[in-house]
């Protein structure tokens, strides 16, 4: 009983440590915008190191391999840049068109007026009238949020170089992430197998023991989640694709992003309805054949990600509960940011593998004690 009394001393002590640990929050916010870059390369060598190695058994030297698998890596970005930016921007261009039609006197108005119920229409068409929706349809818009993306994730020297071009700007924020990711692989395995050697031989066990309880729920979570997030985003573009649902690409890819917390991705089905409705009304077909097949390509997409993806790339293991994802980028975010963003899931692990070892060591104190 004494031992779980809560005496002057660790009341203290508990106090100091949440002292200390509110200060470091506090103090990472000042510093997100220098930690952000780095922040990115991290997670970015995170998921690139895998094919390194791969690189790596054909081509034995780390350097080249590193740097043939960087190559390789943005060479396939730029590809698929190329192919989809303008795609994407014909998508955004032309549902601007479309919503600006059905608000004006049109014909494709009085099309719809007749089709919908008064109610439906007028709510639809306040909708649509809203100055936000009109604006995010604007193809100018698409740049200021890549702009708006590219300040977030630039270091802070970005107040010494204001009145530079943009582009500029967007060159020394990217080749510092670039920076950053070549030397974190280059040392990657180096790190990874030396930072043992730092630790003192008495906590050496227990601290290896935490730090591989850690890794390896990253790698249940975060390298499986992210490969079957990028491969359910691409399933859903291509799905909306071939059904020619208007913003086909930037939806799929939408609910990709949000496939990152599982099942979230039912959020995606309002906008797909809506844009649904409006392909109904641009091209005079029914409805509720368009909601169909809408509806049939989320079941085909979530058949293959629960029966093929899931198994295949998670293994048995579903790793960390919705609920706790969702609630760690809430609070993540609203702490640091978009800094916060990028290090909720790591911590969260962090957190729950501290948290396992905690609740493991008080099991073998009571049974030591029995």
């Amino acid at each position: 009983m004494t031992n779980n009394l809560y005496t002057f001393d660790r009341v203290i002590r508990i106090s100091i440590t949440a002292a200390l640990l509110w200060g470091l929050v506090l103090l990472l916010g000042y510093l997100s915008d220098v930690l952000i870059p780095f922040a990115v390369a991290l997670l970015l060598a995170y998921l690139i190191n895998p094919l390194v190695n791969l690189t790596q058994k054909v081509v034995k030297n780390h350097f080249a391999s590193v740097f043939i698998t960087l190559f390789s890596v943005l060479i396939i970005l730029t590809l698929l840049t190329w192919l989809f930016i303008p795609m994407i921007m014909n998508e955004i261009g032309h549902m601007g068109r479309v919503l600006s039609e059905l608000i004006k006197n049109s014909n494709l108005s009085e099309q719809a007026a007749r089709r919908l119920p008064p109610d439906l229409w007028q709510a639809f068409k306040d909708f649509a009238a809203k100055k936000e929706i009109q604006d995010f349809f604007k193809t100018d818009n698409f740049w200021k949020i890549v702009e708006a993306i590219i300040r977030k994730v630039l270091p802070g020297v970005w107040g010494l170089i204001t009145g530079t071009v943009s582009f500029i700007m967007g060159a020394v924020g990217f080749a510092v992430i670039g920076l950053y990711l070549v030397f974190l692989l280059l040392d990657y395995q180096k790190i990874r197998k030396g930072w043992t050697d730092l630790l003192p031989s008495a906590y050496k066990g227990e601290v290896i023991s935490f730090v591989e309880d850690f890794d390896s729920a990253m790698n249940r979570y975060f390298r499986a989640q992210v490969a079957v997030a990028a491969i359910v985003g691409i399933l859903f573009s291509l799905g909306f694709y071939i059904i020619k649902l208007p913003m086909a690409i930037v939806l799929g890819l939408f609910i990709g992003l949000l496939n990152m917390v599982p099942y979230l991705q039912i959020v995606g089905f309002i906008p797909a309805l809506l844009f649904a409705l409006v392909n109904a009304i641009e091209t005079g077909s029914s409805f509720w054949v368009e909601s169909g097949l809408t509806v049939l390509i989320f079941v085909i997409v979530q058949i293959i990600q629960d029966a093929l993806l899931v198994p295949k790339i998670m293994g048995k293991v579903t790793g960390l509960n919705p609920a706790i994802i969702l609630l760690s980028l809430s609070i993540w975010g609203k702490l640091l940011g978009i800094f916060g963003l990028l290090i909720a899931l790591p911590m969260t692990c962090l957190f729950l593998a501290y948290y396992r070892r905690f609740l493991l060591s008080i099991g073998k104190k009571s049974t030591n004690q029995t």
